[in-house]
């Protein structure tokens, strides 16, 4: 990495080492962990709790805190083992009755997850061996540890494969990762069925057998679905995790990245002290502290315009952060500045739009013509008309888009005013917000507050379009929205502040 003192040179390779990969889970397992921050969240995942299942949004850092529990897990004596929608390519697709494809899903994970067992220990057979354990069903790790004794007396093993398994026999622990199955997801009745039996499989395989442990990432949109459809949820419901950042422990994530690239480290349970300005000096390397725009945003922090246009989800900081540094290479700058950024905002807010289209058309096939149709009108002459709505203007809004048309989500289900609100929400179209009797404006995200936009309740918050999208949805704008844009008050307060080390 090259590097000078009053910024560096945003070569694409210099940008990737700063800012990495979009999708943390890709980046190389040394770079990840250098950076790494761990949320409550993490602690919550990686305990010796039979079930672990982990709901969060696309780009939130499910797979990435999978990637680093599993580099972890073997100096807390647990074998780890990861499973991927690969390895399970064609359980449950054919049948439709729900008990026949639990048991599809409890059998074909038994074979997938004790053949990776054995080959992960580096035993030869294995494909032979797990395909006599679906017999063994409340006895996997009895069958496993005596299938690894018998095995290893007649192999040759090296040093690294002979500890591991006097480990596993000694500890008997397995911790079974399953990430990325809803790939795919559609958000039709048999793809709800499917995953539905799939949690209903690893709650009474981790019940069954002791010393299994499983870990199960849903984005939230598919375990929303499952938990409304499925009667039974209620008994998994004390084994969902959650999945949530704010916005200092994003903060956080992207000083460590700055001072690692720089060869520095950081102790995390220090700067989990400081407050939002000493953290965001660790951005000085890289980009000019202050943001010059207009209105609310003239003359802000930099890190608190970062702040309020990500929608609290670490991959949207990479993609904004990457954009302006590509601006400030073409330029030749070596700082990061307000131009660059405000040259970024359209195509980062056009690719947030997108990414939205693509993760959930599967559940309302029409979600373009929805979300394009809230752009505000001609009539509304500032910002805050145009994409600030108490819950009566709401739906008023969304009958007006109705008028282009009948909504259905993919379930055949008709979505009416309500439904489309709640839906927005949930995918952090919408934004909660209340002002407080203080003035501070206060936001809540939907996994903040599942039920703000309850069909049966009004909790008295206004909705708001999320900055991210704005720009994407008037493009010809961009000084104006900078201009009315608004700043969240209680988004940069340090949760942590005071918590004792």
């Amino acid at each position: 990495m090259s590097h000078v003192s009053n910024g560096i040179s945003f070569t694409e390779d210099n940008i990737y080492a700063l800012f990495g990969n979009e999708a943390a889970d890709s980046e190389t397992l040394s770079r990840l962990k250098q950076y790494y921050f761990k949320t409550p969240t993490y602690d919550q995942i990686v305990g010796t709790l039979p079930l672990r299942i982990l709901v969060g949004h696309k780009g939130i850092g499910k797979s990435a805190l999978f990637k680093v529990a599993m580099s972890e897990d073997p100096d807390r004596s647990i074998l780890p083992i990861s499973i991927r929608p690969d390895d399970v390519e064609g359980i449950g697709n054919e049948s439709n009755d729900f008990l026949t494809l639990i048991s599809e899903w409890k059998n074909g994970l038994i074979k997938i997850m004790s053949a990776k067992i054995l080959d992960s220990l580096g035993l030869e057979n294995r494909n032979e061996l797990a395909s006599k354990v679906t017999w063994y069903t409340g006895q996997v790790i009895n069958y496993l540890v005596s299938s690894v004794k018998e095995v290893e007396k007649h192999v040759d093993l090296d040093a690294t494969q002979k500890l591991i398994i006097e480990n596993f026999l000694r500890n008997r622990k397995i911790a079974i990762y399953i990430d990325d199955l809803d790939r795919g997801w559609t958000g039709k009745p048999h793809d709800v069925k499917r995953i539905s039996a799939l949690v209903n499989a690893v709650r009474d395989l981790s019940s069954e057998n002791e010393g299994v442990y499983f870990r199960l990432a849903l984005r939230s949109d598919v375990y929303f679905l499952y938990r409304t459809s499925d009667e039974s949820t209620d008994k998994i419901e004390g084994s969902v995790i959650w999945y949530g950042w704010d916005n200092h422990e994003i903060l956080i994530l992207l000083a460590k990245r700055v001072e690692t690239y720089f060869g520095r480290t950081v102790n995390d349970e220090s700067i989990l002290q400081w407050d939002q300005s000493q953290i965001a000096r660790l951005l000085n390397p890289i980009m000019e502290p202050r943001f010059y725009g207009q209105g609310h945003w003239e003359n802000i922090p930099t890190y608190r315009m970062l702040m309020s246009l990500i929608r609290k989800r670490p991959r949207d900081l990479v993609k904004l952060c990457t954009l302006a540094a590509r601006r400030a290479q073409r330029k030749g700058d070596k700082l990061l500045s307000t131009r660059h950024f405000t040259d970024s905002f359209e195509d980062y807010s056009q690719g947030r739009l997108q990414d939205t289209y693509n993760e959930y058309r599967s559940e309302l096939p029409a979600i373009e013509r929805l979300l394009i149709n809230m752009k505000p009108t001609k009539r509304a002459k500032t910002a805050k008309e145009g994409y600030t709505f108490d819950t009566g203007a709401l739906m008023q809004k969304i009958k007006s888009v109705m008028q282009t048309g009948e909504f259905k989500f993919a379930s055949g289900n008709i979505a009416y005013e309500r439904d489309l609100a709640q839906f927005m929400y949930k995918i952090n179209f919408l934004t909660a917000l209340k002002r407080l009797p203080n003035g501070e404006i206060q936001r809540k995200y939907f996994e903040e507050n599942r039920y703000l936009a309850n069909n049966f309740s009004d909790f008295g918050y206004d909705w708001e379009i999320h900055p991210a999208y704005r720009w994407a949805l008037q493009p010809d704008s961009v000084a104006t929205i900078i201009k009315e844009m608004s700043v969240a008050d209680d988004d940069f307060s340090n949760p942590y502040e005071n918590r004792q080390q």
